[in-house]
């Protein structure tokens, strides 16, 4: 049984038999507790990385020790191909919120499927492009949103189905989790959410979250 078979993992369907048994002969999975911090800034970059359980946070700090979250990645998200592709070291930090299952498949093997597989290098272009949209979006709402478009533009971009197709409307996430992505307090953060699920745009449950009305949540902080 392939590792996949319960994922909807839409680049490694793309392949074909023999490059998918040469995927599944070299990728390495490992078991990541809350906390543990998955790849560092500076280092090479070596692997092409996939969350298949769990949640993780992209973010940069500097020398002050002020920490700016980039992105969190639910699972079903893969990322860290920029990095390969240009051949260079890391430019951010790798955390996971909570315990995850993270994929990690070789740089000898993601270069091999670049040079023989024209569907996954069109799955990494559409990836890279839905890439770019979303840092521009998050560029955006740092700058311009209050605090409750804020959270409601952080909780779009992870049920953002080009990015991560294995999210469900149910996501496990906790309301820290969700003000550390947005960068603001759990108090202001649940201040949001209280407003968003009197909306009846979400619902919020123990440790998750429940999206009643997807398109109402993506076009909340949008305003004219």
């Amino acid at each position: 049984m392939s590792i996949f078979t319960n994922y909807d993992t839409k680049w490694f369907n793309v392949l074909t038999t023999e490059q998918q048994s040469r995927v599944l002969q070299t990728i390495v999975i490992h078991a990541v507790p809350a906390g543990t911090m998955i790849e560092q800034k500076g280092d090479l970059a070596t692997n092409w990385m996939g969350v298949l359980e769990g949640l993780v946070k992209v973010s940069v700090g500097n020398a002050d020790g002020r920490i700016t979250s980039l992105t969190g990645i639910p699972a079903g998200g893969w990322f860290g191909e920029g990095s390969l592709i240009k051949k260079e070291v890391r430019r951010y930090d790798v955390f996971a919120l909570r315990d995850s299952k993270i994929a990690k498949l070789p740089l000898t093997t993601f270069n091999w499927l670049l040079d023989n597989s024209i569907p996954f290098n069109r799955f990494l272009l559409e990836q890279l492009n839905a890439r770019v949209s979303q840092f521009i979006g998050r560029t955006e709402s740092d700058r311009l949103l209050n605090a409750d478009d804020r959270v409601a533009a952080c909780l779009a971009e992870l049920f953002n189905q080009d990015l991560y197709p294995n999210t469900s409307l149910r996501l496990a996430i906790t309301q820290e989790e969700i003000g550390y992505l947005a960068k603001l307090s759990r108090q202001r953060t649940n201040i949001a959410l209280k407003n968003l699920e009197q909306k009846h745009i979400i619902r919020v449950e123990y440790g998750a979250l429940h999206v009643l009305d997807l398109d109402r949540l993506k076009n909340s902080y949008k305003h004219d």
